[in-house]
């Protein structure tokens, strides 16, 4: 017969195995601080030469790094799909924001979809919440704000799909938006028309998503990515019929 005596686990690997879940759930994130010794062997219920081994291993894997008088933290692992180089090219050129957000539109609207299908009731309760704060950034005409939540409520509608892939993958895109690898979305928040046009598609997919409605999610990410897409370029040619104007101008100030 094929069975062999099951051996008890080590505590260090359970503590293991626990960490590596909440990592790659995406509960602990890139760059966060796990409690103290301490306070975490107590959590967990365990020694603190178990915790110790249990993080030890963690380290030479790579998913936890300790800081010097800081602490232990989360690796950053985001973005290490991307080399600098391609990093910085995607950060010179025009075309990659235009792919970058044909991606988003695929991906995300397909996270809407599975969102509004296998979401649970906190998820969409999330949702509702991120989307309650982007209403209140809005009354008080802070692009900044308005800007921090729209990557938020997309990062929920992904979270609420509940596939690691996707998650982590997604992660790592809107972690290169952050860093304005793409473009700094708060050129979107500079119009008072553009602004309340981007809350009602925000609305949209929200309510497509609480309606647990998987084709008017995908429908409606569709759609804003669409518009967020038209606003870039419709910046882009103003950027460039600016400068075509301002060397029209230095040339008939050199001609007198």
């Amino acid at each position: 017969m094929p069975f062999q005596e099951i051996a008890p686990e080590k505590l260090s690997i359970a503590v293991v195995r626990q960490v590596e879940g909440l990592i790659l759930q995406g509960i602990l994130r890139p760059g966060e601080r796990l409690p103290s010794e301490r306070e975490l062997s107590e959590r967990l219920g365990v020694s603190r030469p178990s915790l110790r081994e249990a993080v030890a291993e963690l380290q030479q894997s790579g998913l936890l790094t300790t800081k010097a008088g800081a602490g232990i933290f989360v690796a950053e692992v985001l973005g290490s799909a991307f080399s600098p180089a391609l990093i910085r090219l995607f950060g010179a050129h025009d075309e990659a924001v235009s792919d970058y957000l044909d991606f988003r539109r695929d991906l995300e609207g397909l996270a809407a979809e599975r969102a509004a299908r296998l979401g649970s009731d906190t998820d969409l309760a999330v949702i509702a919440a991120i989307l309650a704060k982007m209403e209140t950034a809005h009354r008080k005409r802070s692009p900044e704000d308005e800007a921090t939540l729209d990557a938020e409520f997309h990062m929920a509608i992904i979270e609420a799909s509940h596939n690691v892939i996707m998650l982590h993958m997604m992660r790592s895109m809107f972690d290169l938006l952050r860093q304005g690898v793409f473009y700094n979305r708060q050129i979107l928040f500079r119009q008072r028309n553009t602004r309340d046009v981007l809350l009602d598609q925000h609305r949209a997919i929200s309510q497509a998503i609480q309606a647990r409605d998987p084709e008017a999610a995908r429908r409606a990410v569709e759609t804003h990515m669409g518009f967020v897409r038209a606003a870039f370029a419709e910046d882009r040619r103003a950027r460039q019929n600016e400068a075509v104007a301002r060397l029209r101008l230095a040339q008939e100030a050199e001609r007198g």
